[in-house]
């Protein structure tokens, strides 16, 4: 039996709450259980330094967790941040600038900021599904706006956990499941079921091939569920 009681093949309940601060770009609220991440997307004029001059524009991004985010205080992240962060960090701005096309952006920037208010497992998955609705969102203000000319955006990107815990392949695991599980895996992927990212380990032990698939097969379905609330929270309906 799980922690909170769900299927093996289940995501925890999750809320995303657009709109959530009042900025002049995208904001969310992703709730994944009792994980919940702040996700901002705010765009600069000015594009990468290795851009300049080429039309391109960039897509970078920020991660840390709050002090209160754990049940023990995490030192702030104030000048230099962890090697775990700085890892997130980069895994966010990857999986993400792959729903943009950087060409119709032009030589701007679009910072995106994911703040862990509470953590229970799943942060980075989070911060980048949650992250995926505040850039659609921050877009449509700066179409609006006339800050961007065109709609960057050519992929939905949605990200997931899995695992094996007590022999048992488990679909977004909580932190008591991640902390003792014997498997460990992130899926991120685009709207066409393309991959952008696989990172899979064995935390107690190898893990055979029929149980990669195994775990492939909970992340497809983890991810169709996710941007499905995606679509829904950007008003988007499903034909």
């Amino acid at each position: 039996m799980r922690p909170d009681g769900r299927p093996c093949d289940t995501t925890r309940n999750i809320i995303i709450q657009p709109d959530y601060t009042e900025t002049s770009g995208g904001s969310v609220l992703i709730s994944c259980g009792k994980t919940k991440v702040l996700c901002t997307a705010l765009l600069e004029i000015g594009t990468a330094q290795f851009l300049k001059n080429t039309g391109t524009g960039w897509l970078t991004a920020e991660y840390a967790m709050l002090p209160s985010s754990t049940s023990e205080r995490k030192k702030r992240e104030t000048l230099k941040p962890d090697g775990r962060s700085t890892e997130i960090k980069r895994l966010i701005g990857r999986s993400l600038r792959c729903a943009v096309d950087m060409k119709k952006l032009g030589e701007r920037t679009i910072w995106i900021d994911c703040d862990v208010l509470q953590a229970d497992g799943g942060t980075r998955t989070a911060s980048i599904s949650g992250a995926y609705v505040a850039l659609v969102l921050g877009v449509r203000k700066w179409l609006r706006a006339g800050l961007i000319e065109r709609d960057p955006i050519i992929h939905q990107v949605a990200a997931v956990s899995v695992g094996i815990c007590g022999g048992k392949p488990m679909l977004d695991l909580c932190y008591s499941e991640d902390s003792s599980a014997e498997v460990d895996m992130n899926l991120v992927a685009d709207e066409t079921g393309a991959y952008i990212e696989l990172q899979g380990t064995g935390e107690g032990r190898a893990f055979t091939p029929a149980e990669l698939s195994r775990l492939i097969e909970l992340g497809n379905k983890g991810i169709c569920d996710i941007m499905k609330l995606q679509r829904e929270a950007l008003g988007i309906s499903d034909k």
